[in-house]
């Protein structure tokens, strides 16, 4: 078990860690906890989180950002007690995701009509980045990599880096995943421009890059893409 005094520390022992469960204050120094939330996304690797905190105000906002559960400080022994049974509830009864064909048999069995396929949305081709003062048009092959930066997403060039307002999260579902892969829950590499990869004297995984100097490490949660090369 881990600890963290606040927001971004919670992201980095989250990606270091890999935890099945994340117990998250709302009032947190740096990102508050629904912010560490939306960071850590809904994409099948994130952990179950539990809101602990003493404003009940936030707990729409916790239970759109998936959360399972919301206590409210002082918690009670008892209240705390059915928590645990529900993720022990969850992590014992994890399955595959249901098969779009199963689910749409069972919702015609409920007389539900089953929601109809969103049109598919052809990958991003061109971003438009801050570079100073000016705003550059960037074909998205000359992109190395996309890094978070606070609000913006920082655009790495084989000469220079840009800004570009869009979170990285909202970013990667406008990405092409056979040319963009996601490395670290705020780093994602364009996968032309890998060079290799190595273990660091920490035992991490390192990606080098074709055309920029700087390493990138791996989260624990993004290793098994590599591992399958």
């Amino acid at each position: 078990m881990a600890k963290a005094a606040n927001g971004l520390e919670a992201l980095r022992l989250t990606d270091e860690l890999a935890p099945d469960v994340v117990f998250l204050d709302i009032q947190m120094p740096g990102l508050n906890g629904l912010s560490v939330a939306e960071q850590l996304g809904d994409d099948g690797k994130a952990p179950h989180i539990v809101f602990v905190t003493a404003h009940h105000d936030y707990a729409v906002q916790a239970f759109e950002h998936s959360a399972c559960d919301y206590l409210l400080k002082p918690v009670a022994e008892e209240r705390l007690a059915r928590t645990v049974a529900r993720l022990k509830s969850l992590l014992a009864n994890k399955t595959a995701p249901v098969a779009a064909d199963t689910l749409r048999a069972l919702l015609a069995q409920l007389n539900v009509a089953a929601p109809a396929a969103a049109p598919a949305t052809a990958p991003l081709q061109w971003i438009r980045a801050a570079h100073g003062e000016e705003t550059r048009l960037i074909a998205i092959d000359e992109v190395i990599y996309f890094q978070s930066n606070d609000k913006y997403t920082s655009v790495f060039l084989q000469d220079e880096e840009c800004l570009i307002r869009t979170p990285l999260s909202k970013l990667r579902e406008q990405l092409d995943d056979a040319k963009f892969w996601q490395i670290h829950r705020g780093v994602i590499v364009a996968a032309r421009h890998v060079a290799g990869t190595h273990t660091d004297f920490r035992g991490r995984l390192v990606v080098k890059l074709k055309g920029r100097g700087e390493q990138l490490t791996v989260s624990r949660n993004y290793a098994d893409l590599f591992r399958q090369m």
